[in-house]
């Protein structure tokens, strides 16, 4: 009965609430609804003309007498800023003052009151009519008669007063249904059994050995048995209390348990405690009632949880091992590469030591301990241990020359009592240990079976000495660092092979002219030779012969095509043939030789070559260029300008299909340098060709009096990167002229009996030289090649001789028919004139040109003149 006196007490109560709530929100209504009317009207469009026309009444009377009815307001007032009413729906009242408060909306606001009016008790709202320009012209009032408002409530009043009996009836139900199901609940337990069930509840919560916290959830803490009042450090007031407060409490644990979000299993390091928290709220429906949670204890899991970080550490260590080390074909950047992993992670500082021969690409040979320090690298620059670079006698009883010997690894615990080690230099071994140094571990680093050196793991900071595990991480180190180290030591082997077999093709010593003053470079990529090579072939007439050429691709069989390639222009040189007709020949050459390799199957043809030759005259400065796909040279003028000359563009060797070369004609000043190079020296990954081109250019602009062995340095210096990814080859030959006091020409008359007149005027032309001694041996030469001019060949013949640093007797004649050396018979009576040539000359031949053939001879100066000559 006491809970139904409650709830009846309850419902009144919420019924008078109703009441009063319903009233309040009638009167709230009317004002509103009498504020939203005049406000309509106050902003209508036509309000203001009308309040500005002769008789406002009659226009606005009308309209707010059909608009308040459907409005729902019992009065529109339409009235000046005096306050003379233009409307109202007692017509008596128009023209008379407005009862009510106009000061307000006068001042542009919107204002309700409850007043006495002509129509009684009314609740009205007044609003300005405001103009464009800011000012309030009128003013519209719209209102409710009170009574009517009233009414409108007590209408709600039967619906209020049954709801209410249907909520007391309710509520009652309710009431005696939460009893019974209590009762249920609690098994019919009075208040007697209920206390003692609780204490009983609460002996246990003490008990268990899992620590219990409620927490409200204004995150105030409810409930902290005595488990996990130990395990979370909290006072003993800390019940009530908001968690925020509790500064024992650790934050992460306080974070946790006011963030209320469930926890399963969670691992909450805390107060030197490993605890596992489990958290859910105490509404399972997720009221937000607060949450409870459940602690234990899990601290032996700390020293599991240290080892698997342990653990996580070295692996970390080893990937970065297998992406930190062996990223280049360089033993010493590989060794270093292992020390710059191992420290800070396994140890303080490394140190590792290789067998010499290692660093030349060969395998350590015999049994002596001398290695050398490649790599030092700790934790400090300033370090005790040998420097890099020293060649070091690790005696028997170290431990470097046990590990070099044995192939097991060294483990010294203590330096500082380890005689073995210290015996090696007792100085240098006490500065370690004084240095802090207090445990090492010596690894051979071994790849193939074969021992390239040893690697050192030195510990000075952590105080604990290296312990299996460690020497276990050190081998595994070791191991992938040799194998990068055996693989960089191969590498290193083959190269020098490649760059040696590379350098033996090209030219050791360039052969002496006269025609040309010539520098040259040549420079391997660092990752592999390649088919880059130059040349200077001295020709008859004094003229000599550049070339410059590319295979492409790298490696022994770029090195070794290349090497044929340069035979072969080397034996197409001794035909004297034009530039395009031996870039013909070159590019048949290589035709055939990928033709051989296919058929052979090797599948190792020359996949591209570029070529350019060209030939310097001293006499005529004409220098004849035929190129095969390869850059145009520059030229350094007297000047100092430097151009590219127009050269005809033939294809690379062995892609031409067949088609022919040209060959362009430039004529040069003396002193012009001609600088012949391979795309190495000008193209980039980093620039297109064009730029570098034009870094050639600047390169050498004004550098016309420097020689051309500075410019060679100086071009290397600026177009080169610090690791260049091509060979460079590059040839620079700065020109000369024979002048017109060595050379001596005329024309022969076509008649046998001109011989005579040539043989006198060489005497006289000889003398003239200083080269007497040659007079007999030069006259038979030219009454030889002379006549046999005249008799086999064709008009005109003509003579010349040139004295550089051989004399040269030349005849041309317009024939192509080419003189034959044979061995004349006893019995013949001719025959044996080319024959004499032969024998009187160092050398003979014949070359053609587009006139028809000259055949030359060429003597040896007297050792006296040829002294005389390059002294000046």
């Amino acid at each position: 009965m006491l809970q139904v006196a409650v709830v009846l007490l309850l419902v009144l109560g919420a019924i008078l609430a109703l009441v009063l709530q319903e009233r309040n929100s009638s009167d709230t209504e009317a004002r509103n609804r009498s504020v939203a009317v005049a406000e309509s009207f106050a902003h209508s469009p036509g309000i203001i003309p009308a309040l500005e026309s002769p008789d406002p009444t009659a226009i606005l009377q009308p309209l707010t007498e059909a608009a308040r009815g459907p409005a729902g307001v019992d009065f529109i007032v339409i009235m000046n800023t005096q306050g003379i009413r233009y409307t109202h729906p007692i017509p008596s009242e128009i023209g008379k003052h407005f009862v009510g408060t106009i000061g307000p909306s006068l001042a542009g606001h919107v204002y309700t009151e409850s007043v006495y009016g002509p129509l009684g008790h009314e609740v009205q709202a007044i609003v300005p009519v405001t103009a464009p320009d800011g000012k309030v012209v009128g003013l519209v009032s719209a209102g409710l008669k009170v009574n009517h408002v009233t009414t409108a409530g007590n209408r709600q009043l039967p619906v209020i007063l049954g709801a209410g009996a249907a909520a007391l009836a309710v509520a009652t139900t309710g009431t005696a249904l939460v009893a019974r199901r209590l009762k249920r609940q609690t098994l019919g337990l009075g208040p007697e059994e209920m206390t003692r069930m609780y204490e009983h509840h609460d002996a246990v919560l003490h008990a268990v050995r899992e620590g219990v916290v409620i927490v409200g959830q204004d995150g105030r803490l409810l409930l902290a048995n005595d488990e996990a009042r130990e395990l979370l450090g909290l006072p003993a007031d800390a019940e009530g209390r908001h968690l925020g407060e509790l500064r024992d409490l650790d934050p992460d644990a306080a974070e946790l348990l006011l963030s209320g979000r469930v926890a399963t299993d969670e691992v909450l390091p805390a107060g030197g405690r490993l605890l596992v928290v489990n958290q859910r709220p105490t509404d399972r429906h997720g009221g937000g009632m607060g949450t409870v949670a459940t602690i234990r204890d899990s601290t032996e899991l700390l020293a599991l949880s240290g080892k698997a970080e342990v653990a996580g550490n070295r692996l970390a260590l080893l990937y970065e091992a297998g992406v930190g080390i062996g990223t280049t074909l360089d033993v010493v950047r590989t060794a270093e590469e292992l020390a710059r992993v191992a420290v800070p992670g396994l140890a303080d500082f490394v140190t590792v030591d290789l067998a010499d021969p290692v660093l030349q690409g060969d395998e350590p040979t015999g049994t002596g301990k001398d290695l050398r320090r490649v790599t030092v690298h700790g934790i400090r620059e300033d370090d005790p241990f040998y420097p890099r670079g020293r060649l070091i006698a690790f005696i028997p009883s170290s431990p470097q020359a046990r590990g070099f010997g044995s192939g097991r690894s060294q483990v010294v615990p203590d330096l500082s009592a380890a005689p073995g080690w210290q015996a090696q230099d007792p100085d240098w071994t006490r500065q370690i240990v004084d240095y802090g140094v207090h445990s090492l571990i010596t690894t051979p680093l071994t790849a193939r079976g074969i021992i390239l050196g040893v690697a050192n793991f030195w510990r000075a900071q952590k105080p604990e000495p290296f312990d299996d595990e460690d020497l276990a991480l050190a081998e595994e180190l070791a191991a992938r660092a040799a194998v990068s180290i055996d693989n960089a030591r191969r590498y290193t082997r083959e190269h020098a092979m490649a760059v040696t077999l590379q350098r033996s093709l090209l030219p050791r010593a360039l052969p002496e002219q006269s025609a040309l003053g010539v520098a040259h470079r040549y420079l391997p990529a660092q990752s592999g030779v390649s088919g880059d090579w130059f040349d200077v072939i001295p020709l008859p007439g004094s003229r000599v012969a550049l070339v410059v050429g590319d295979v492409v691709g790298h490696g022994l069989h770029a090195a070794a095509t290349m090497g044929r390639l340069r035979t072969a222009v080397h034996n197409f040189s001794t035909l004297d043939l034009p530039p395009d007709e031996l870039l013909g020949y070159l590019d048949e050459l290589v035709d055939r030789i990928d033709q051989e390799e296919t058929d052979s199957g090797t599948g190792t043809g020359v996949t591209g070559a570029t070529c350019l030759y060209a030939i310097y005259d001293p006499v005529s400065r004409l220098c004849s260029i035929a190129r095969a796909g390869h850059p145009a040279p520059a030229l350094l003028r007297p000047d100092g300008s430097v151009v590219f000359p127009e050269l005809p563009i033939g294809p690379p060797l062995g892609a031409g299909g067949g088609m022919p070369f040209e060959t362009a004609q430039v004529h040069l000043d003396e002193g012009t340098q001609i600088v012949l190079y391979t795309d190495g020296l000008i193209e980039d990954r980093t620039r297109d060709f064009d730029i570098g081109m034009e870094l050639l250019r600047q390169a050498l602009s004004g550098r016309q009096d420097r020689p051309p062995e500075e410019n060679c340095q100086t071009l290397l210096d600026d177009l080169l990167p610090a690791r260049q990814q091509d060979d460079v080859a590059l040839l620079i030959a700065k020109t000369r002229v024979l002048g017109a006091e060595r050379v001596a020409d005329r024309e022969v008359p076509f008649d046998p009996a001109a011989v005579a007149d040539i043989r006198a005027w060489t005497a006289a032309k000889l003398d003239e030289w200083g080269l007497a001694e040659l007079e007999f041996s030069t006259e038979l030469i030219l009454s030889e090649l002379v006549t046999n001019a005249i008799r086999y060949g064709s008009p005109p013949v003509r003579l010349r001789l040139l004295r550089d640093r051989g004399l040269t007797c030349e005849v041309a004649d317009g024939s192509n028919t080419s003189p034959h050396l044979r061995y004349a018979a006893t019995t013949d009576e001719g025959g044996r004139g080319l024959f004499l040539v032969a024998q009187l000359t160092k050398r003979w031949g014949t070359r053609y040109s587009p006139q028809g053939k000259i055949i030359w001879a060429e003597q040896s100066l007297p050792p006296s003149t040829t002294d005389s000559d390059e002294n000046g």
